[in-house]
């Protein structure tokens, strides 16, 4: 009789310590420091697997709203670049750019406590993503509408265009007439309002010079590239085949075309982009 009353006892002990420790894992997580940084922002909606959203050049969360809003049952967790869509330029206002935002994002992977979230980019974030890949950091990434190789968007190659992206560079931050000329361009693109031209300058530098090809044998997590063709089927066929030809090095990559649609698929085709995402978070 009095052994089992001692047992009680000790279980009692055990559970109350149990209990306290939970109370205080819960208040040090209450009181935890913000993640903040001087280069990005980042805004976490829903609950469920982690995912990162990443938007591309001038771009902010918003972009990701209606896909959001079709899949339930995740935590994402949106980047917002300081400079892009609103927010003020802070450290990204000159200097390197590209590097620093991949070295703060796989902070931010550190600091929130994420095992290998899934990862989806747009554009120049589709880079962002595959250097979180690079990184071991991302569980399975997604890139949208996005070449390994940033000059090859519009037909170059890093080593061709690095020296030209650099003087524009300097045209468009260093000119009365670059920088009204950029800032137009801000004006007249959807999602790009409030978006400081330095910083879309530099970013645009960077991405002149980023060859990501050689090394994506080095993602050794589930890829897939999403990316937009038109109505025309002699483009789109050859748009097929620079992607494939851009990504050769990466074993079992799942390579997507939606279209017709321009560079910003998720506003072009919503529901299909959505249907793709759920497909590519579920598989």
């Amino acid at each position: 009789m009095d052994g089992r009353i001692i047992d009680r006892r000790a279980l009692l002990r055990v559970g109350a310590g149990a209990c306290a420790g939970l109370i205080l894992l819960r208040h040090q997580s209450a009181s935890a420091a913000p993640f903040a940084s001087r280069r990005i922002a980042v805004t976490t909606r829903g609950t469920g697997r982690d995912v990162i959203l990443i938007a591309g050049l001038a771009s902010g969360p918003s972009l990701w709203s209606d896909m959001m809003a079709k899949l339930p049952g995740y935590r994402w967790h949106l980047v917002h670049v300081r400079g892009f869509a609103g927010l003020a330029a802070d450290a990204n206002a000159s200097g390197p750019l590209v590097q620093p935002l991949a070295d703060e994002i796989a902070r931010y992977v550190k600091a929130a406590g994420l095992v290998r979230p899934s990862v989806i980019g747009h554009s120049m974030g589709g880079t962002l993503a595959m250097m979180l890949g690079l990184k071991a950091l991302a569980g399975r990434i997604m890139v949208v509408d996005m070449l390994p190789e940033g000059a090859a968007m519009v037909g170059g190659t890093a080593r061709g265009m690095g020296y030209l992206a650099n003087q524009l560079s300097q045209y468009f931050t260093g000119t009365k007439a670059g920088r009204a000329y950029l800032a137009q361009i801000v004006a007249d693109s959807p999602g790009a309002k409030g978006s400081d031209p330095d910083v879309i300058a530099n970013a645009l530098r960077d991405l002149a010079n980023v060859d990501l090809g050689p090394q994506l044998g080095r993602i050794a997590v589930p890829m897939e590239v999403v990316y937009a063709v038109g109505a025309d089927a002699t483009q789109s066929a050859q748009i097929a085949r620079n992607f494939r030809s851009a990504y050769a090095a990466k074993k079992d990559l799942k390579l997507t075309p939606i279209g017709p649609s321009g560079h910003v698929i998720m506003a072009d085709q919503p529901a299909r982009f959505s249907a793709v995402v759920k497909r590519f978070l579920s598989s």
